[in-house]
């Protein structure tokens, strides 16, 4: 057990620039795929889902945010268009995480959207088990319709963000913690 522990506080976000290759092979991302999937979930709705960028898929996908981006920032260069056409392509493996969150009689929409960020947070992990460095963001495009319309996001889901996996370029640098007494209290009574 005290490996697990080791792991688990060992890891750390790289930045999805300093992502490099070779990612994780086939059988790797379905492990991942299936670690992201055994999280709670009341009710068994499986209130997410995924999408997978690998290989040119990413590129074309940049291609979709390039051209939401142009649409939205029409005085952008094409420097700065070329700069979001890279966005999913800075990893070697990108996994959107998408929330199907909605009003059901016995399950609260939140315990469902909380479900879907234990799925981003678990991908993460299993990365890291299996050597990968990774990094969980959302960006402008995780919100912007056009984008979500051409990764086949229907109206009723949301953008729990990208999980970016590859390899660390350096050693991952670590950030302050907060203090425990900062951020966790004892009920009293």
């Amino acid at each position: 057990m005290p490996e697990a522990l080791d792991l688990l506080k060992t890891r750390r976000s790289v930045k999805a620039a300093e992502l490099t290759g070779p990612g994780p092979s086939a059988a790797e991302i379905d492990t991942i795929l299936t670690i992201g999937s055994r999280v709670p979930d009341h009710g068994k709705l499986r209130p997410w889902r995924f999408i997978i960028f690998e290989g040119d898929a990413r590129l074309a996908a940049g291609d979709k945010i390039a051209a939401a981006f142009a649409a939205k920032y029409p005085d952008a260069t094409g420097e700065q268009v070329d700069k979001e056409r890279q966005r999913l392509a800075r990893a070697p493996l990108v996994i959107a995480v998408v929330s199907r969150a909605g009003e059901h009689q016995k399950i609260p929409e939140w315990e469902q959207i909380l479900s879907a960020g234990a799925a981003a947070m678990s991908l993460v992990f299993a990365a890291h088990a299996l050597g990968y460095a990774a990094n969980w963001i959302t960006e402008w495009y995780a919100y912007d319709r056009r984008v979500l319309d051409a990764f086949g996001v229907g109206a009723q889901e949301r953008l729990a963000g990208f999980v970016h996996i590859g390899r660390a370029r350096g050693p991952a640098e670590d950030r302050e913690r907060p203090a425990l007494s900062e951020v966790a209290t004892r009920y009293a009574g």
